[in-house]
């Protein structure tokens, strides 16, 4: 669940707004920004490989993630028989993640000059 019905005003205009460096006048459009924040994201992916896992509905999860909160629905699913794959993107991931993996590959290819 994403909410987003609240807006911030950027942290650097905020302080010179205090500090009436500037007015209310002057800020732009572009001094503000949606605030969004994701809500219970984790929880609602763990129980959906949970029930894939113990439905024995596939044989292979393909995750792209690099959230080691993840790691206890990852260490059911393998429990119950099912590979994971774990695609971080080319990012760093924690130990305790790859720990319970079967493998880590990223398929997206390498930059090139051009792009």
């Amino acid at each position: 669940m994403w909410v987003n019905n609240e807006w911030m005003l950027n942290p650097e205009k905020l302080k010179a707004l205090i500090n009436k460096k500037i007015s209310v006048d002057e800020l732009m459009e572009d001094d503000f920004q949606p605030r969004i924040v994701q809500k219970a994201v984790d929880m609602k992916i763990g129980l959906d490989i949970a029930l894939i896992a113990t439905k024995r509905l596939a044989d292979l999860l393909v995750i792209i993630t690099g959230d080691a909160d993840i790691v206890p629905a990852l260490k059911l699913a393998r429990r119950e028989g099912m590979q994971i794959c774990l695609d971080p993107l080319r990012h760093p991931i924690r130990p305790e993640l790859s720990e319970h993996v079967d493998f880590i590959e990223t398929k997206i290819p390498f930059p090139t000059k051009d792009h």
